[in-house]
């Protein structure tokens, strides 16, 4: 899969220079509508339990996120220049494929419309990733995984003690499950600068919204799907089976 490089956003540069990596986040969304700033409005009722504001957007945030995440990780399969580099792409592409199972089961059941491009400055990350070889490419991309999986990770937790609706709950355990795998494997490439780290979670840069937004998909347009890797024998959190909870497994051949 591959994302253009002539989309304005956020550049990294990594050495001595400054890297700046923006946040992670969206505006709330009805489908990928403007709503109202206030996230704990009940939007819908469901058999699952009410749908807030907050609740909608995260499903939208956990599927732009693969939406970008998959292919840097098939990226880092491909050109990572050490072992852990190549282990840490098959991760973030086996824990997003199950991610967006599970999004596009859930999404039909809530009224959720699921993007089918991550946002303009979601593309550039990638497109910073592609446009780098070498080891500053393993540096590159871990520095900004690592960074963006920090700030959305209390996001997660946020969600999962808050939300009223069982779906939601099983989406956050499941991307909290597969946030902590892709921060472990990330540190184990031993490229993480935690003190930069830190403060870019912090501090990120103010973006305008048509760079953090994810366009809305066009009408009638079938939903991308990002497949399992079975054949890659990641053993990462997986999505749960009807009435279960999550479960950790070497990625079986899923449903999509």
């Amino acid at each position: 899969m591959r994302i253009s490089r002539n989309i304005a956003g956020t550049v990294f540069v990594v050495g001595g220079m400054t890297m700046t990596i923006a946040a992670l986040a969206y505006p709330a969304m009805l489908g990928l509508e403007n709503t109202s700033a206030n996230q704990e409005r009940v939007i819908a009722n469901t058999r699952y339990g009410p749908i807030t504001e907050a609740d909608r957007d995260f499903v939208v945030k956990v599927r732009a996120a693969g939406l970008w995440e998959y292919p840097l990780g098939e990226l880092a399969m491909e050109r990572g220049t050490t072992p852990a580099m190549k282990e840490a792409g098959k991760h973030l592409v086996v824990g997003h494929g199950n991610l967006d199972v599970m999004c596009r089961q859930i999404a039909p059941e809530l009224g959720i419309t699921l993007p089918n491009q991550a946002s303009p400055q979601q593309q550039q990350f990638v497109a910073t990733v592609d446009g780098s070889s070498g080891k500053q490419f393993d540096s590159t991309a871990v520095s900004i995984m690592r960074v963006t999986h920090g700030q959305i990770f209390p996001v997660i937790a946020k969600i999962r003690a808050s939300t009223q609706n069982s779906m939601i709950r099983q989406l956050a355990d499941l991307a909290n499950a597969t946030v902590l795998d892709h921060m472990t494997i990330l540190e184990k490439t031993e490229l993480v600068n935690f003190e930069q780290n830190n403060f870019q979670q912090t501090a990120p840069p103010k973006l305008p919204k048509d760079n953090t937004t994810p366009p809305p998909p066009a009408p009638g347009s079938p939903v991308l799907v990002l497949k399992p890797r079975p054949d890659l024998n990641i053993k990462t959190p997986g999505p749960p089976t009807p009435g279960s909870s999550v479960n950790s497994t070497s990625n079986p051949a899923l449903g999509g």
